[in-house]
């Protein structure tokens, strides 16, 4: 049953928290699949174009997380009172949502690829929910939309028929 009444909002403080707490939680994600890369990379002979995979993930690592800390960095006051909380790192249909994701894909990437090194073309489900995206939000509405001179030609065709049926029925 939804709740009654109006949705609550959180306060400044409170986005604040749960910023911290979200940035927490994705650096441990980060270091978790970087260490357990690094074990793998250690004991095993790894070829270059794996090392590469591995810059690059890293890069996306730095990017992605530095991104969602800067739309999280609060603001102060002079006398240390938090004037904004910065964005909502946790708020649903935000970017932030994407980055999450882009870093979650990377890490489960990063692990499984030391199985084996065809699961790094797992990675391309990032690009493809990207022009999915793409498509749903932009292209397709676009693509889709009717003519507006369209509508008014039907719409006077349909209303000659209804004429032509209402003055044979008289």
């Amino acid at each position: 049953m939804a709740p009654k009444g109006k949705v609550g909002t959180k306060g400044k403080k409170q986005i604040y928290e749960e910023n911290e707490a979200t940035l927490k939680f994705y650096t441990r994600v980060i270091l978790g699949a970087n260490v357990r890369t690094s074990v793998y990379v250690c004991v095993c002979l790894v070829s270059v174009k794996t090392n590469l995979l591995l810059v690059f993930a890293l890069a996306v690592y730095v990017g992605s997380y530095r991104s969602m800390s800067a739309m999280a960095k609060p603001v102060f006051a002079e006398d240390g009172s938090l004037l904004d909380g910065g964005i909502d790192l946790n708020m649903e249909q935000g970017m932030a949502e994407h980055l999450k994701d882009v870093i979650l894909l990377t890490a489960i990437v990063q692990v499984l690829s030391t199985i084996s090194s065809y699961f790094w073309y797992l990675w391309l489900l990032a690009p493809a929910r990207a022009l999915h995206l793409l498509w749903v939000n932009f292209l397709g509405p676009w693509f889709m939309a009717e003519n507006p001179s369209a509508p008014e030609e039907v719409n006077e065709k349909k209303q000659r028929r209804q004429e032509r049926r209402q003055m044979k029925r008289f």
